[in-house]
């Protein structure tokens, strides 16, 4: 029944979709299609082809064009008789089961959406009870509404209500939609028993919260492959896992970290990513408590990413949605040593883009505009990491104060205890 990439199989080819419309334009589209390559790539496909077409928006029937499909089509059937056969087509956005069904019949291959890709990463990631408990509800509720496709071999061979209107419907009604009825009720069934699995697990995690005592809580928040795990293996002398790819991390992971005398918690939490499927959202609510219950958020954004600033923008409003736009948030720019810019000709008298800004020029700006709230950093080379821990030490211990007025946590700062007791002299 599930139809995801099967990733421990041998790397299948794919073709890459998109649409280029008013709302996204030529660059915007590219941009999302190498993300949909990297997604691909990191669910294990090779991607061979790209395909745009400028519409007003997605067919409802087939999201593209038939001349379009028909040109796909033929590029599949070329690169069969050339022995290259096509594994699956990419489409960069969900699609409907009439959409699926359809594109399917036309093209005669694996067809996947963005979400359906997502969902095989997060299945491939998950190594907890918690996770992978989260990530197969989130694969029923996405299958839930396109049953009907996967049985499209046993519909109805006749039409009409039986009373004379139809051609022959009488005693040609076939098994399909009892079939579909009884896989209905066998996933509502089999999502109403995670869900309760989720809720005792979201009640051993609310209790392990509740039992780790007065520590002032940071949560490591952004875009996902920003290296938010690298930083809290750095941070927190840690062996999260951490690898260039996308939805590395799927855990939350919480560490104790000390900084000078003041002890706090930070947890690694799940990247975001743009068009993340509500399903997931809804299904990984229970890890991101940790988000909703921190008392500070670190947003990691990746500077040398080219459309770092829509990233922000991605994360900003996954957090409104989670109900934690209120929360203080330090703005963390990593990833500065690979920041690339190209310096403007004294002649070139064209506007400035955003590929001509310097990195000074860039951290003066944010710099202004945030003050103490935003730092440059690069968790691997280690370059302002002893700015950071300051930065994260003065925040931190003014929450701290504020939450726990008695501040009876905090230790003593016993080296320069010694070195006053020993600069005292004896009576």
């Amino acid at each position: 029944m599930k139809e995801f990439i099967k990733t421990d199989t041998q790397a299948e080819t794919a073709i890459l979709v998109g649409l280029i419309t008013q709302q996204q334009n030529e660059r915007k589209t590219t941009e999302y299609l190498d993300e949909l390559e990297f997604l691909a790539e990191t669910a294990g496909a090779v991607t061979v082809k790209r395909f745009t077409q400028k519409m007003d928006g997605p067919s409802a029937v087939t999201y593209l064009g038939k001349g379009k499909l028909a040109e796909i089509r033929s590029y599949i059937d070329a690169e069969k008789e050339a022995e290259r056969e096509i594994g699956m087509v990419i489409f960069d956005d969900e699609l409907s089961a009439k959409q699926l069904r359809n594109i399917e019949r036309e093209l005669g291959v694996k067809i996947l959406d963005r979400t359906s890709l997502i969902l095989d990463i997060f299945a491939m990631r998950a190594q907890t009870a918690n996770a992978k408990t989260q990530v197969e509800l989130a694969q029923y509720r996405y299958m839930l509404p396109r049953l009907q496709r996967l049985w499209t071999h046993l519909e109805r061979q006749g039409g009409g209500s039986g009373g004379g209107g139809g051609k022959g419907s009488v005693g040609l009604r076939g098994p399909g939609e009892t079939q579909l009825e009884m896989d209905r009720r066998i996933i509502l069934g089999r999502m109403a028993l995670l869900k309760q699995r989720l809720a005792d697990i979201d009640r051993q995690k609310t209790t392990q919260r509740k039992n780790r005592g007065r520590l002032i809580r940071v949560a490591l928040v952004g875009y996902t492959n920003v290296g938010k795990s690298t930083l809290i293996n750095l941070l927190a002398k840690a062996d999260v896992f951490a690898e260039n790819k996308l939805f590395a991390t799927l855990d939350t992971t919480v560490r104790k970290v000390i900084i000078d005398n003041l002890p706090f918690l930070l947890a690694d939490t799940v990247g975001f990513i743009r068009k993340l499927p509500t399903d997931l959202v809804d299904s990984f609510k229970s890890t991101l408590d940790e988000v909703r219950e921190a008392d500070l958020l670190v947003h990691v954004v990746d500077v040398s990413h080219p459309d770092f600033e829509d990233q922000i923008q991605v994360v900003s409003n996954t957090l409104h949605e989670l109900g934690c736009s209120d929360k203080p948030v330090l703005l963390l720019f990593n990833k500065m040593d690979a920041y690339t810019w190209t310096e403007k000709e004294a002649d070139d008298l064209t506007p400035a883009t955003r590929q001509n800004v310097s990195l000074q020029e860039l951290e003066n700006t944010w710099m202004s505009r945030l003050d103490n709230d935003c730092l440059f950093i690069s968790a691997r080379k280690r370059i302002h990491i002893d700015e950071l821990k300051q930065l994260l030490y003065k925040r931190v211990r003014q929450l701290h104060v504020q939450k726990y007025p008695y501040n009876d946590f905090l230790f003593e700062h016993y080296e320069e205890a010694a070195t006053t007791d020993s600069a005292t002299p004896a009576e």
